[in-house]
């Protein structure tokens, strides 16, 4: 792989990630966290998103195939519940079960569900390394691949830092207002992965 496909699969898999789009998101995700917890969560995040994008780089067309999953499928899979994510975040839901779990040791957190898949490592990013490995042959071309796909969850992971100091710059009535519009957000790119999955099966054409 040359120099310009390694700025190419780079960039690619960039945009579908977006870690700056990520960032508020992260900062919803983890409201009332402090640093240290959230750092954690970050991590946790990024390990299982790297996981799974390396065996999907590795074995995903393999995999899908095998078990008669199309892409489409798991795009609206994908779809569906970043749509229930959505609805936590417009509605409170996820603000109160934290407040009411706060005294838990093992209180749930959001590093598997929704960060690590499907917002880090989701349809799209998962389809993606399919396609970015598919493009050439040899260990060489696999090992580039999936070098490209660290450096971008590096990049991720250096703007989670930054979370933390957004936070305090927007307060408790900034954050709640934030955590608000990006739940319309998430909806509508929620609507959009169902979309297109509607439109890759074929059952819905775009206008």
């Amino acid at each position: 792989m040359g120099n310009a496909e390694l700025i190419t699969a780079f960039v690619t898999l960039f945009v579908v990630v977006d870690p700056i789009g990520l960032v508020p998101l992260f900062l919803a995700l983890t409201q009332g966290m402090d640093a240290r917890m959230r750092r954690a969560v970050g991590l946790r995040a990024l390990a299982i998103a790297t996981v799974l994008l390396t065996l999907f780089g590795l074995f995903g067309d393999a995999l899908l195939r095998g078990i008669g999953i199309s892409m489409p499928a798991f795009r609206i899979a994908g779809g569906v519940l970043l749509f229930l994510t959505a609805l936590d975040m417009l509605f409170e839901r996820r603000t109160q079960r934290r407040e009411g779990q706060s005294a838990e040791p093992h209180a749930p957190d959001p590093s598997v569900f929704p960060l690590a898949t499907p917002l880090l490592a989701g349809p799209g990013a998962m389809a993606t390394m399919i396609l970015l490995a598919g493009s050439g042959t040899g260990t060489v071309h696999l090992l580039a691949v999936h070098g490209v796909m660290l450096a971008v969850l590096a990049c991720v992971f250096v703007l989670f830092l930054l979370a933390t100091p957004l936070e305090r710059a927007l307060g408790r009535t900034g954050t709640m207002v934030v955590t608000r519009l990006l739940g319309m957000l998430l909806a509508a790119l929620a609507v959009q992965f169902i979309l297109d999955g509607l439109i890759g099966a074929g059952l819905f054409t775009a206008p």
